[in-house]
């Protein structure tokens, strides 16, 4: 990969994203945020900051990446950007203080609302609205606003946590507590502290990510008894087939670790795999409690 290639594949990246995001709104019948000229909204509530690296739009987990490259005041150094970071944990671990019992959805932000996996994501966010979780989601278009919209249609609480990207992604208008972060590890800090499960629907590169550190947690013991559900038993077929042909062949993981995983096209079954999830966890945490009395 020479660099030149490497620009533009990375300029060619920002701008497929946006593209999916936009997508995602329209096909909800809205104009999308990045389309609408004006002050970007979401992450830092700013104008965005082009001082540090002007080849494409600077989000402030680009700057936070950036080595070696001058500072003009205090106000954009990484011992600022540290305070930044904690108001940022301070005010998700406030807002969220009293979810008990959440799950975070994940998936495509191009999924329209005539899209099967977009009616099950609403279907299995009702369901588990009427269980009493709190669904946690992106804030975005697609899945993430099928999964607001099921919470809201079970009257449970709908929640978005917004990140800041190099275009206004905006919020779906499904989502009743939104928190906008700055860097992406808050963010994700915030879907696992405050889930009981994750279900990932299709999706690209973030979907992905959310999974595999999901896995790696369990697997190092991070955290415990935390059902993972691939929804779509068609779109995640190939790679199930990939982690048991190469990975487990060539023991890069254990056999265990592929029962880390459940693979269903069955709303049902992903809600009673979380409800049950969860009260194994009440039930651990009460025999800790009792251990240590």
């Amino acid at each position: 990969m020479d660099p030149e290639r490497l620009l533009s594949a990375s300029q060619e990246a920002v701008a497929g994203l946006r593209e999916r995001t936009e997508q995602g709104h329209r096909a909800a019948g809205r104009t999308p945020p990045s389309a609408v000229p004006g002050v970007r909204t979401s992450g830092a509530h700013q104008a965005i900051d082009t001082s540090i690296r002007e080849i494409l739009p600077t989000t402030e987990d680009a700057k936070l990446l950036q080595h070696g490259m001058p500072h003009v005041d205090f106000t954009r150094s990484d011992p600022w950007r540290v305070m930044r970071i904690m108001s940022e944990f301070i005010e998700g671990f406030d807002v969220f203080a009293d979810v008990e019992k959440g799950v975070t959805l994940f998936g495509s932000a191009r999924t329209g609302p005539d899209d099967p996996q977009y009616q099950a994501a609403q279907e299995v966010a009702r369901l588990l609205a009427e269980a009493g979780f709190a669904i946690i989601t992106g804030a975005g278009p697609g899945i993430m606003e099928a999964a607001n919209k099921g919470a809201k249609l079970g009257n449970g609480r709908s929640i978005g946590c917004n990140i800041e990207l190099p275009f206004e992604q905006g919020a779906n208008p499904y989502v009743d507590t939104l928190v906008n972060f700055r860097y992406f590890f808050v963010r994700k800090t915030m879907f696992i502290k405050y889930s009981n499960a994750f279900i990932i629907f299709p999706g690209g590169f973030g979907t992905l990510d959310e999974l595999f550190e999901a896995l790696t947690l369990i697997q190092t013991g991070k955290i415990y008894q935390f059902p993972v559900i691939l929804f779509g038993r068609h779109y995640w077929a190939g790679l199930v087939r990939w982690l048991q042909s190469r990975v487990l062949s060539e023991r890069k993981i254990s056999a265990g670790d592929m029962d880390l995983m459940l693979v269903t096209d069955d709303p049902q079954e992903a809600v009673q795999a979380v409800i049950a999830a969860y009260d194994a966890q009440v039930s651990a945490a009460r025999r800790r409690m009792e251990h240590t009395r």
